[in-house]
Parts: C-alpha cells; structure tokens; sequence
C-alpha cells in the first residue's frame, strides 16, 4: 500500500506577487475548490468521484498534473460538465489563472490540488481515475536532475494503480531530450499500451485535445511538440 510521506519538492512556487483581481479570486474561490489531503489521512482510502457531490455518483474523473496556467483544464471542463476534474499545480500565479477561467466560464467541476500531486496520488482509492493528462511538464533538462522528472518509471506505476483498465494517459513535451525519455519510460511499462502507428500520431494534436499556451510557445520559438495517448491494460 502506498505511503504518504510527502516528497521534496523542486521548482518554483512564486515568480511575482498576485494582481489585485487574482489575490480576490484566489480569497473567494480557492477555499470551497482546494483539495488538501487531511494530515493522518490513510492511502487508498479517498473516492474522488466524493469530491463532486452535484455530478451522478458514476461520473468519472479525470486528472491533470500540471495544469500551467489552467487552459486546457478549463476546456476539458467546460466541454464535459458531467466529468468531475482534479487539477493539480504547485505554481500560484497558475493557480490564479485558471480561477480566473473558472468564474468567467461559470465552472463547476474542478477542484484543485495547490500542492504537490503525489501525496494525492497515494491517497486515491485504485482504479478511481478514467483519464490522466501530464502536458508539457517540466523537462529538467541537466542530466543531474532528470530523476526529477514528473514522467518515471515510479510514477506510471502510481498512474497504473489509479487508471480503470482502457483509461487514458495523455502526456505532451516539446524537449526533443524529454520526447525521448518518454518514450523509453512508457515503452518499458507493461500496464500502457501505445497505439501510435503513423508520425501523425503524434506530431498531431487529436481533436479533442485543447491547445495550451505551452504548445504555442513551443510552436513560436521553432519547436515541435510531440502528444502521446496511452491506454492503461
């Protein structure tokens, strides 16, 4: 059974203070939608489908581990209202970003992690989880800290313990380095499938697929980014 000791922690939290109207959204929304992991709380033991109670008690969840500024979150939320969403972010001008997004699209299903995703992910009941997205992660790109990388081998063991079997794990980067170490990690895991047959695959973004300021960047600056769609078995 998973711990939940809480890891160290890498990267930054702040870069500059809130505006005024983001310190606001972050007073009045953030409280009701925080999902905190109680202290003593025991592994496995919370339902998430439990955090949603104005959706059908079968709604399945999805999950983003990273959302940036919160676009795509908010997307995916807005075009599934019957999907309860986790998002979690450790960055808190990104946190402000997508309230913004929350209450001018009058969103009701998400709920956010502030803090760091693993002690969530050990606290999820298995199997509770039907789509994952990790989209333009940190690459870490110093060889010294790519144990820092949020796509592991350790971390796809945790992702495979939560998925339902034929959920997706959706992952993106536009780091040719961290491209390649993702597909070496995943290729590896005997619970993922990819289905990929064609370039296409993955030089393109599926359609359902809500483009992030990350992608736009990456497009800007002359790189290319690359989606991957697993299947957990």
């Amino acid at each position: 059974m998973p711990d939940l000791i809480d890891h160290r922690f890498y990267g930054r939290r702040i870069s500059r203070p809130l505006r005024v109207g983001q310190a606001r959204l972050q007073a009045e929304f953030l409280p009701r939608l925080r999902l905190a992991c109680p202290p003593g709380a025991v592994a496995e033991s919370l339902d998430p489908r439990s955090l949603f109670p104005l959706l059908p008690a079968d709604s399945p969840i999805w999950l983003e581990i990273g959302f940036g500024g919160g676009e795509h979150l908010a997307a995916q939320a807005a075009a599934h209202p019957k999907v309860g969403m986790i998002g979690c972010e450790v960055f808190v001008t990104g946190v402000a970003k997508l309230l913004h997004h929350i209450a001018e699209g009058g969103i009701e299903n998400i709920r956010i992690r502030d803090e760091d995703a693993r002690p969530l992910l050990a606290l999820l009941q298995p199997r509770s989880l039907e789509r994952v997205f990790i989209l333009f992660p940190d690459p870490w790109p110093k060889k010294r800290h790519h144990r820092r990388r949020i796509v592991n081998a350790d971390n796809l063991d945790r992702l495979a313990r939560l998925m339902v079997p034929g959920a997706e794990l959706r992952l993106a980067t536009d780091d040719p380095l961290y491209q390649a170490a993702m597909l070496e990690v995943f290729s590896a895991h005997s619970e993922f499938i990819w289905l990929a047959r064609r370039p296409e695959d993955w030089l393109v973004r599926p359609a359902d697929w809500p483009e992030t300021r990350y992608e736009r960047k990456a497009i800007a600056a002359g790189r290319v980014p690359w989606f991957f769609t697993l299947i957990r078995k």
